[in-house]
């Protein structure tokens, strides 16, 4: 196909990757000459904290980004401002007739690509998005009547059946680089402290940019055959840990779905669960884009008339959830992970926003805030799915009287209190029969320890929590 645009610029967001990249591959496809760009967004990072790992992990992959955009003939042009400012501005400084991007169907992120595209109109130039993020999205998967589906298993059952390969298959990015051009604009990937943040102290384990999630994926391929009977554990390597790069493009989707289907279909249940993990994340976009009031208020209507704990003493109860000092040693654990790695498990995610709202009887959106100012991996719209299938307001959440017991929990999921032990070192000596309930197994042993009890009786939070929720039946 001849390119029919003299000038493209293609516009990074959560696709940080030269590889299988939707927006990059149409726009080399259709310029003569194009350029790449990323813009460090104040709109958003002036609302963080000077240090924060999300930041540190996004710079890490626009180096890499960088580096691989230069090995095919281009460069990354990265801007520090206000994106509705920076891509008008880099349109008319590089004569670019189109902008292409891929698509991001959060509300705020919306409105500002409403906002950028009228301010290319003057300019002569259009703004092209495209589906990059998920496998399937906005109206795609759809039920029977024409509607989005608000349960899970229904539309699972209809992403099996729609996908192939079509849908599975890679954009060929390398096959039409000779497009790619560089530019005086392109001066590198600025430091933390030139755009005004510090070190926050991010972990390994999560690698830099595409070729940290090369080496995770790799090192999940050899074990993925356990995942259904490991991904429950904290204290056992199940997971990918794949999903800070699913959130910041620094692995395809594609890639991800095409290689768990193809091991689904040869009769792998672990690759067959995980594969169902993916689809839970297209499951929850879809609802962000159809019901974007969910984003700030409860799914189902009804569960807004639940009357929260407010007040002095929710708030010390609060602070002691986000701290990790409830008395309930998997509660706490899981939080001091969060706290300081910016990872959490996803069992203990469930975990912890049940005690939050049913244990402490906390709105959900509290804890919703507080993951999305920790969690190294936030997305929106799995942040706000998960909160709300755990306070029961979500589509497809569970049942407003299930309520997990953080004793029980414990003892199914960490039995021998390896991962306790890991971020509650005040409980290390105790054993494992006594390590999940301290205060009431161990008293004796806890006389004096700096590690607190309780803060809740569970007995008594759960029939709280099933007045609390009557106003739902009635």
């Amino acid at each position: 196909m001849p390119a029919h645009l003299d000038r493209a610029l293609v516009w990074f967001r959560r696709d940080l990757r030269a590889d299988d990249q939707a927006a990059l591959y149409h726009a080399l496809r259709s310029a003569k000459q194009v350029f790449c760009a990323f813009v460090l967004d104040r709109d958003i990072l002036d609302a963080l904290p000077r240090a924060d790992r999300r930041v540190e992990f996004i710079l890490g992959a626009l180096q890499v980004l960088d580096e691989d955009l230069g090995k095919l003939g281009g460069a990354l042009i990265v801007r520090h401002g206000f994106a509705a400012d920076e891509i008008p501005r880099l349109v008319a400084e590089l004569g670019a007739q189109a902008v292409f991007t891929n698509h991001d169907d959060e509300p705020q992120a919306l409105m500002r690509d409403a906002l950028v595209a009228d301010l290319l109109k003057p300019l002569n130039a259009e703004l092209r998005t495209f589906k990059d993020h998920v496998i399937f999205e906005r109206g795609e998967v759809m039920t029977a009547a024409g509607g989005p589906y608000s349960v899970f298993t229904p539309y699972k059952n209809a992403w099996l059946r729609k996908v192939d390969e079509f849908y599975l298959s890679s954009y060929p990015v390398e096959r039409h680089a000779r497009a790619l051009a560089r530019t005086e604009f392109a001066k590198g990937v600025p430091t933390l402290e030139d755009i005004g943040f510090k070190p926050a102290g991010l972990t390994g384990h999560v690698g830099q940019g595409s070729p940290g999630a090369e080496a995770l994926l790799d090192d999940f391929l050899d074990r993925v055959d356990q995942y259904d009977s490991k991904r429950d554990f904290p204290a056992v390597k199940g997971p990918s840990y794949l999903s800070v790069h699913l959130r910041f493009g620094t692995v395809s989707i594609r890639r991800l779905a095409r290689i768990a289907h193809q091991l689904m279909q040869g009769g792998d249940h672990g690759a067959e669960i995980w594969l169902s993990e993916l689809i839970w994340r297209d499951f929850y976009h879809q609802v962000m884009h159809h019901h974007p009031h969910a984003m700030t208020a409860a799914f189902r209507p009804e569960y807004d008339a639940i009357r929260w704990e407010t007040g002095a003493e929710a708030d010390a109860l609060f602070a002691a959830w986000c701290e990790g000092r409830t008395g309930y040693p998997l509660v706490d654990a899981a939080m001091r992970q969060l706290n300081q790695t910016g990872y959490m498990h996803n069992r203990l995610r469930m975990v912890t926003a049940s005690f939050l709202t049913k244990d402490l009887g906390i709105a959900w959106q509290r804890g919703e805030a507080y993951f999305a100012q920790q969690l190294l991996d936030f997305d929106l719209a799995a942040n706000n799915g998960g909160w709300q299938w755990a306070s029961s307001s979500g589509c497809d959440a569970q049942p407003y009287f299930r309520i997990f017991n953080p004793v029980s929990q414990s003892e199914k999921f960490d039995a021998q209190g390896r991962f306790i032990r890991r971020y509650c070192p005040e409980l290390a000596e105790l054993p494992a029969k006594t390590i999940h309930e301290p205060w009431a197994r161990a008293p004796l042993q806890m006389q004096g320890s700096v590690y607190p009890r309780p803060i809740v009786d569970h007995a008594i939070a759960r029939e709280r929590t099933l007045a609390r929720y009557a106003v739902v039946r009635r």
